[in-house]
């Protein structure tokens, strides 16, 4: 069976996001109907502010989207295919339905903003006056969080081959910390994106800590289906594998008490958590770098880097990240709309802040649902048209409070047709597994526990207007975080 990389999903987005003949429905200078108002719009002062703020962030040199938008020179020809995708909200990428909730990081356009596009071309498209464009954001260099306290990255080169499959791989990287060290911010950065399509990274404790167990996770089974075999769950990384060219440490035991840190796909931001919390990193801990592979024809060589910002002190909650998961289920061949569910019970008031729905290429739909104790039912969150090829933590503008007995629900449907196009082989009876031509049902989000406190001393840390400024500033300037967490520190001392 051929594997289907990302490069070849991403490739087939752009080619139908960008067309080039988009570009024919602004050719030709004057509009025909067009009123004053459109033909007074510019990209210089109307356009350019709309690019700079919620495009640049990702079209520009070194990022994820495949060409640059810092200029009028450079957003001329794809002027046609911007108002297409601009219309009808496929750009910016946001795919939570926006009937439920409300998100910090959702880029979207306001209608007015769409509107200004739109008129733009259809209006010829015109540049105005070069003074009139506002300057350019100032991104930081290499890392969207600011220079980073400390860097790891794998301990050696692992060369990728053009074509085969390539199981997961697991590289140990050792912290030498002496003391405990808490993470404000931190992002991974893929050495090899082309091939690379997605990083997790672990803390593996020297010595396993005993967690209040407040989340109980269980798969639902349809009553028809029978039930798969069990897979490993989801946030344990399995022993680290050696690589090829020796770059993964000797392997050690697998524990199930491993702890998710860092992940990144295309499309996900990297985490800036609010004053007040951090995700721990006990003293002696090694970092487990889990990394998913793709071929894609061509040989390629990765190391990949993780960056971290410190906290200044132990913040008075941990932040974690948990799954919801049902590694049990069998897709039938053909099948157009299978459902899937689990349920996370909780035995403390929580208060859930990120949730990341987490399929492969038969993936169609997830909803996430809330059920508090006095049996009120709230969507928390739904994506209706999942994009694997685009993936998203959603930042809740307010942490969502789970009483005591609330449950969280995940439901998602897989489409197993040839209808679906990414469908790998709508014959097969498609089961849990790493690879994309197999499948996962995971409904991720992270968490605080009220009343568990990390640390007695609270902790004079960045207030909620650092993250709001990493989010604004993918397009603004994501170093104003950094300094926004300088800052605050400072002042604390």
């Amino acid at each position: 069976m051929t594997h289907i990389s990302l490069g070849t999903i991403r490739g087939a987005a752009v080619a139908m996001t960008l067309a080039w003949a988009g570009t024919t429905l602004v050719a030709g200078g004057a509009p025909q109907n067009g009123a004053a108002a459109d033909r007074a719009l510019t990209f210089s002062r109307d356009v350019a502010p709309i690019v700079f703020a919620k495009c640049a962030g990702c079209h520009r040199p070194g990022e994820v989207a495949p060409m640059s938008l810092l200029s009028f020179k450079d957003v001329r020809p794809w002027a046609g295919a911007i108002r297409e995708k601009v219309a009808t909200r496929v750009m910016p990428p946001w795919h939570a339905d926006r009937t439920y909730g409300t998100f910090r990081n959702n880029p979207s356009l306001s209608q007015a903003e769409i509107d200004t596009i739109v008129r733009w071309v259809d209006g010829g498209a015109r540049e105005g006056n070069p003074e009139d464009v506002p300057a350019l954001p100032t991104f930081a260099q290499g890392w969207q969080i600011g220079k980073p306290d400390q860097v790891f990255e794998m301990t050696a080169d692992f060369d990728v081959p053009a074509r085969g499959t390539i199981d997961y791989q697991y590289f140990e990287v050792p912290t030498n910390f002496t003391e405990d060290r808490w993470m404000q911010a931190g992002e991974v950065r893929a050495g090899d994106r082309a091939r690379v399509h997605h990083i997790i990274v672990y803390v593996r404790e020297p010595q396993p800590r005993a967690r209040p167990a407040v989340v109980r996770v269980r798969p639902i089974l349809a009553t028809s289906e029978p039930a798969a075999a069990p897979r490993p769950a989801p946030t344990a990384a399995p022993a680290p594998r050696p690589a090829p060219d020796g770059g993964a440490a000797p392997a050690a035991a697998s524990r199930a008490t491993d702890n998710m840190l860092v992940n990144w796909a295309v499309g996900e931001d990297a985490p800036v958590y609010p004053s007040g919390m951090a995700k721990k990193i006990p003293a002696g801990s090694t970092l487990i770098f889990q990394v998913h592979y793709t071929t894609n024809g061509t040989a390629g060589r990765d190391r990949s880097r993780l960056g971290l910002i410190f906290a200044q002190e132990p913040p008075a909650q941990e932040i974690r990240t948990a799954a919801i998961a049902n590694p049990l289920f069998a897709i039938p061949g053909g099948a157009s709309d299978h459902r899937v569910e689990a349920e996370a019970t909780f035995s403390e008031d929580v208060k859930v802040w990120t949730m990341h729905p987490h399929m492969h290429l038969r993936g169609k739909d997830m909803t996430y649902t809330a059920t508090y104790p006095d049996g009120r039912k709230e969507v928390v969150l739904r994506v209706p048209r999942f994009d694997f090829g685009w993936q998203t933590d959603y930042w809740l503008a307010q942490p969502l409070l789970l009483p005591k007995g609330s449950t969280l629900h995940v439901a998602a449907h897989f489409d197993n047709s040839a209808a679906n196009k990414a469908n790998p082989d709508p014959t097969a009876t498609v089961r849990w597994g790493d690879q994309t031509w197999e499948e996962m049902m995971i409904g991720f989000f992270t968490y605080t526990v009220d009343g568990h406190i990390a640390n007695r001393r609270q902790a004079g840390l960045p207030d909620t207007a650092a993250r709001s400024a990493f989010f604004a500033g993918r397009a603004a300037n994501p170093g104003q975080a950094r300094a926004i967490l300088d800052d605050r520190a400072a002042s604390s001392r």
